[in-house]
């Protein structure tokens, strides 16, 4: 992983390409987030930085967390993130990663967790089939078979069937970097969760 940063969903809108398109992108603020720890190879086993995100009131933050906060000289974070990037080594407790280390035409992941749907059935949850709409069907909505009679006689794992939907981590992979200057990060097209809130932007696994 080259670049990586922590940021806000603010929303959808839509822009004007330089060739007179219309475009559909996600605001997210990314305000600059700040190294709080080191990790190195010599005393952790490997080298990485932990970062924080979105300022937060000393009251609310735990002891343990304010030891860790005050040892690096930092007032107290709402998320912390850990990226294992290329040049780790390059970083400072203090230090500030900013959008900005994104271009425009740049691929990016985005993972967050999803909105909530709370219990669904198997049609809405997985898409499947609804069963005929004629009079003394009694069969609409229905999850459908549930075995193949009786071999083997009791129900497959991995039966997609009715349960909670959404609010789980989601990434959507391969959007590109519109726009990135002044705290704002324009992705296009859509990004998991609601408005406000947090996802993580990394450069793509994919070329």
């Amino acid at each position: 992983m080259k670049k990586a940063i922590i940021a806000r969903k603010l929303g959808m809108t839509q822009i004007f390409s330089e060739k007179g398109e219309l475009v559909p992108v996600t605001v997210l603020e990314a305000e600059p987030n700040v190294v709080i720890q080191m990790k190195t190879k010599e005393r952790d086993g490997y080298s990485a930085v932990q970062v924080g995100f979105d300022e937060a009131k000393p009251k609310s933050v735990n002891k343990p967390k304010k030891g860790h906060f005050g040892k690096a000289n930092i007032t107290p974070r709402k998320v912390l993130k850990e990226f294992k990037l290329e040049d780790a080594e390059n970083y400072n407790v203090g230090d500030e990663i900013k959008p900005d280390i994104f271009t425009p035409g740049d691929r990016v992941d985005v993972s967050g967790v999803s909105k909530g749907k709370g219990f669904q059935g198997a049609i809405k949850r997985h898409g499947q089939h609804r069963g005929p709409l004629t009079h003394g069907s009694k069969y609409h909505r229905g999850l459908g078979s549930m075995g193949s009679g009786t071999t083997p006689g009791r129900v497959r794992k991995g039966k997609k069937m009715p349960g909670h939907m959404g609010n789980r981590n989601v990434t959507i992979q391969n959007l590109e970097v519109v726009k990135a200057e002044d705290n704002i990060l324009l992705l296009m097209g859509p990004v998991p969760g609601p408005k406000g809130s947090v996802v993580v932007v990394k450069d793509t696994v994919k070329s």
